[in-house]
């Protein structure tokens, strides 16, 4: 049987990147993730991911950054039993299953029309599972969103791509609408974002990378409601161990020069 015919492209297209690099990491036999959806979406697909060039490192790399933010949403799901989870630019990322929310968790996954329409035919349905089919920058989707919960607000991979203008009037929208909670992403300092140009996947889909994040303090004085809990390392995670000699190198090196260490970081808030 034809696969599912993908037709995205620029920052969209990178979305298969990390995918791929989630279903990679999901076949070996000491599994991080163990995630059996990403795996059986990527069989599912019709689309040559060879051309994004992902090898094992950066599928444990994704990995691990996907196993830490799943960890801090079951950790505020165990804390707040009535909580909703708010997952922006979700692309093909396969959390929901992952994380498998307890009843009275309502669940929205947010990212473009042409994204949600293709989740739809790679993943099952399920209850208090929502999905919404828009920009995140469009500030018309949060009305679908209660406002009288606590949420935890996730986003893997999307905000280098936001325009620099366009990120902290997204997080203000945000935490202007929701009760209270937490957000958590990853971010990029401008080196990180030279770095990211490199990458084969950005130059083969055409994606650009614009918001660079040096001091998440920033963040708090261009949006008073935030305040900033901690900055978590990309390669906390003793699985970094399974990196060829090189890549575990940079990653010594990333965590004990200074410029290298605000690369790539995972950043949480409370609001």
């Amino acid at each position: 049987m034809a696969g599912e015919k993908v037709n995205l492209t620029g920052a969209r297209e990178t979305l298969l990147m990390t995918l791929y690099g989630k279903a990679l990491e999901s076949r070996l036999p000491h599994s991080l993730l163990k995630d059996r959806f990403a795996d059986e979406a990527v069989k599912k697909i019709d689309y040559d991911f060879s051309r994004l060039k992902v090898d094992a490192n950066l599928g444990l790399g994704f990995a691990i950054r996907a196993k830490t933010l799943d960890a801090s949403v079951e950790d505020f799901l165990a804390r707040n039993l009535d909580a909703i989870v708010l997952h922006l630019g979700c692309g093909l990322d396969t959390r929901v299953f992952r994380v498998d929310p307890p009843r009275g968790i309502d669940w929205f996954d947010v990212d473009y029309p042409e994204v949600i329409e293709l989740r739809r035919k790679l993943y099952p349905s399920r209850d208090n599972y929502h999905l919404i089919a828009s920009s995140v920058t469009e500030p018309d989707w949060l009305a679908q969103i209660p406002r009288n919960r606590p949420a935890i607000v996730v986003a893997e991979g999307l905000t280098p791509y936001l325009p620099a203008e366009e990120g902290p009037r997204l997080l203000s929208r945000l935490v202007a609408h929701l009760a209270g909670g937490e957000l958590m992403f990853d971010a990029y300092s401008n080196l990180g974002l030279k770095l990211m140009r490199l990458s084969p996947a950005i130059k083969v889909t055409g994606a650009d990378v614009h918001w660079a994040i040096e001091d998440p303090r920033e963040l708090e004085r261009a949006v008073p409601k935030l305040r900033f809990i901690e900055e978590i390392s990309r390669y906390k995670s003793p699985a970094g161990a399974r990196m060829t000699w090189p890549a575990r190198l940079f990653v010594g090196l990333w965590k004990i020069i200074p410029p290298l260490r605000k690369v790539g970081r995972i950043l949480r808030f409370r609001f």
